[in-house]
């Protein structure tokens, strides 16, 4: 490189992709919070955005440290989660027979320094561990109602081998 020529930049999306493609039907939006001196607010799902597509609840959900919570999926509902204190890594993994994707792990960093909108479509396993060093909190807003006397909701053990992945962390 000559001593005038500047490095070009990194485009670690597009490094991420092609080593390993979103999965299908797997939705990601940049959220961005917006500040002024009496706190900040941020938008968390729009009815019109494309990744709306109907209401069923909304809920919080909570991981300390550590703690994972996996795996599970939906055969009927769509997932919007958004992590809006502490960090979490949430995990995605298709295991649809008929998905292009199938096979394939997503990780996604997401929380207080990275602010998404995660949305999960429905028979892909999904789960998060709390990375940060207090309590992760979460927010989801699933397109379906919980049914409390049949839920929409199949459990796997965390640490199964049926799914590709090691939940512990990455050092390196």
């Amino acid at each position: 490189m000559k001593s005038n020529d500047t490095p070009s930049k990194i485009d670690l999306k597009q490094d991420i992709k092609k080593s390993r493609p979103t999965i299908d039907g797997v939705r990601v939006r940049p959220l961005r919070a917006i500040p002024d001196e009496r706190g900040r607010l941020m938008e968390i799902l729009r009815s019109d955005w494309p990744e709306y597509q109907k209401f069923g609840q909304c809920y919080l959900t909570a991981a300390y440290p550590g703690v994972v919570k996996a795996w599970h999926y939906h055969k009927n509902q769509y997932d919007n989660f958004v992590c809006i204190s502490g960090m979490m890594k949430l995990v995605i993994y298709d295991d649809r027979a008929d998905s292009k994707t199938r096979g394939v792990v997503n990780e996604f960093f997401v929380g207080t320094h990275n602010l998404q909108l995660i949305q999960i479509p429905p028979l892909v396993h999904h789960g998060f561990k709390c990375i940060s060093e207090h309590e992760a909190l979460v927010i989801n807003i699933p397109t379906q109602l919980f049914n409390y006397a049949e839920p929409d909701e199949y459990r796997i053990p965390p640490h199964t081998k049926d799914i590709p992945y090691d939940w512990s962390r990455k050092d390196g």
